[in-house]
């Protein structure tokens, strides 16, 4: 086997894609020269996208009172730190927030629920909520809202619904350390309908959760070839009182920015989005993500965090003399 770390960024654009073998010696790379691997990932995300980013905003339809337990989430019912019942947001809050989103320059917003699968209200709630969008705010609209169904999945996208948000969270060997409500082939079930249904997949994971070199380089290589999805979150662990990881150590920031550069070489065309817990753990180095091979980011808050001024994340966006597009596409190999 030829050494995949000589020239990681031509392979990477040119193929053959990595195989496990080759994806687990990149993932040495990222931990033992992670400067190394960033450089590369900057080469194939030039090449890529060129100097574009995007922007995305989330919003709670529905906060708190979960079921799962998540080992890293605040809105488990199950584990005392989360609320016993769900509130809704209101249909008008919503579309507030798309407004504001979209003069914070995001492309698109994302309606994010707790729980397990909607119920019928939950997707009339959002159905309804996409309408009112789409009449006052020229934004694209996603979804995340747990399992769906082939019918519900065709609903969203009728509605407008353009991309749903569905993470693996960790590779299949960590997945039962993480959560034991769902599996990893639940998740896998409702990702495929969805793309039937003509959604657009996004689909990521959290990192600082445990997991070790080879278990980031699996759930890379799992989203390659099981989801194929169109945008990878990657969020870091900002450990939570009251969960389980609430005694974690977070990662370094140069770490997480291997973890990124590692998925930009085993995932070149995809959209790489650094979401939750960037302001925590990148800290000052939060600009290196774009160098590491991100593509965007979520601007404002999260959903049970606070996120930073979208006006900090703007100037950095200028500052680096990077372009702030709506359409964020991968040029063809």
């Amino acid at each position: 086997m030829s050494d995949p770390r000589a020239d990681s960024a031509r392979r990477a654009l040119d193929g053959p894609a990595p195989d496990r073998d080759e994806a687990i010696a990149l993932a040495d790379t990222a931990r033992d020269r992670p400067i190394e691997l960033i450089h590369q990932a900057w080469q194939i995300r030039r090449a890529r996208f060129g100097r574009r980013v995007s922007l995305c905003a989330i919003v709670p339809g529905k906060l708190g009172g979960c079921g799962e337990d998540c080992a890293f989430c605040a809105q488990s019912a199950r584990r005392g730190g989360g609320a016993a019942k769900s509130t809704r947001t209101p249909t008008e809050q919503i579309v507030a927030a798309a407004a504001d989103a979209r003069r914070n320059g995001a492309a698109r917003i994302g309606i994010v629920n707790s729980g397990r699968r909607p119920s019928e209200a939950d997707l009339v709630a959002v159905c309804d909520a996409a309408a009112a969008i789409a009449a006052s705010t020229p934004i694209a609209l996603c979804a995340s809202l747990g399992e769906l169904t082939g019918e519900q999945a065709r609903a969203l996208a009728a509605a407008g619904v353009r991309r749903y948000n569905h993470n693996l969270e960790t590779c299949r060997r960590l997945h039962p350390r993480i959560v034991t409500t769902h599996t990893f082939d639940d998740r896998l079930r409702t990702l495929a309908a969805c793309r039937r249904a003509g959604l657009e997949v996004c689909c990521g994971g959290i990192f600082g959760v445990g997991e070790t070199w080879a278990d980031r380089a699996d759930l890379a290589l799992a989203l390659r070839d099981e989801v194929r999805p169109r945008t990878v979150p990657i969020n870091f662990l900002h450990p939570i009182p009251g969960t389980p990881l609430a005694g974690a150590t977070p990662l370094r920031p140069l770490e997480a920015l291997a973890v990124i550069a590692l998925f930009r070489l085993l995932l070149p065309d995809a959209d790489i989005k650094v979401a939750g817990g960037r302001e925590a753990v990148l800290r000052d180095l939060q600009s290196w993500m774009f160098h590491a091979g991100a593509t965007s980011a979520i601007v404002g808050d999260y959903l049970t965090t606070a996120g930073r001024a979208a006006a900090d994340d703007l100037r950095m966006i200028a500052d680096l003399d990077l372009e702030l597009t709506d359409d964020l596409r991968a040029a063809p190999s």
